[in-house]
């Protein structure tokens, strides 16, 4: 009998271990509609989170979201808090020093979003406004790089909504965000009838916005990106892709 329950034991234990290895820990901002957001019950929901279920399943692991101020996300992937981020993160040159990609699932481009009634001409026409960007985002590197040189005032916050806060309470006079997510988390929401893209996209300036949202991974995970690679091919191929584009979206948000 003593056997028979360290046997069954040992068992349930080896399943435990077996089922905590099959699940996948996935880094989201769940402050960036309609790519990562909360319901309201407090339930992860969005493009992102969607598209990492399907990848998940695909793959045959469980998804365990896991919320990540976006500017501690690299450093909570290089400290092992999660396995990757699934987050609207572009794959750009900087990143990619520090940690790896798969290939891109998304690729849109980001624009500047000012009040209405403020004349845009490149950033020298907007010399002395105030923008708003997220904080270590690719908008963010983009503002400084080439509005804050133009007297620009670039103000970093550490989560997307909130710059939309201040953006109403009129601190800010726009931002610089993915086209996108400015239209469902704030151009079309009570609040942001007011403001309006102006100037071209800015998809050319790739040294700041790289080649699309990517999975990030820690370096030396091979077989982990083959599988996801290998993965947002199948969703692809199979339909799920668009069933989950078509949900949030009405055109091809892969891109080129």
């Amino acid at each position: 009998m003593k056997k028979l329950l360290l046997a069954a034991a040992i068992s349930t234990l080896c399943a435990s271990v077996f089922a905590q290895g099959k699940d996948l820990k996935v880094a989201i901002d769940a402050t960036y509609e309609p790519f990562t957001f909360k319901t309201a019950d407090g339930k992860p929901t969005g493009f992102d989170v969607d598209i990492a279920s399907a990848l998940c399943e695909q793959i045959k692991r469980k998804c365990v979201f896991v919320e990540q101020a976006w500017d501690g996300m690299i450093p909570g992937l290089q400290a092992k808090k999660y396995d990757v981020v699934i987050s609207s993160m572009s794959i750009t040159e900087d990143r990619l020093k520090v940690v790896d990609f798969t290939d891109k699932y998304y690729n849109t481009p980001s624009k500047i979003v000012l009040k209405k009634g403020i004349q845009f001409d490149g950033p020298a026409s907007i010399k002395g406004k105030k923008l708003g960007v997220l904080k270590a985002s690719t908008q963010e590197k983009y503002a400084l790089g080439e509005l804050k040189k133009a007297g620009v005032e670039v103000v970093s916050y550490d989560a997307q909504d909130q710059v939309y806060l201040d953006i109403k309470a009129g601190r800010l006079d726009g931002t610089v965000a993915d086209i996108l997510e400015v239209e469902g988390g704030f151009l079309k929401k009570p609040g942001g009838e007011n403001y309006q893209f102006v100037g071209p996209d800015l998809g050319s300036f790739t040294k700041y916005f790289g080649t699309g949202a990517g999975v990030a991974l820690r370096k030396g995970q091979a077989g982990l990106k083959a599988e996801l690679n290998a993965a947002i091919k199948a969703i692809r191929a199979t339909g799920k892709y668009k069933a989950i584009n078509d949900k949030y979206f009405t055109f091809d948000v892969y891109g080129k």
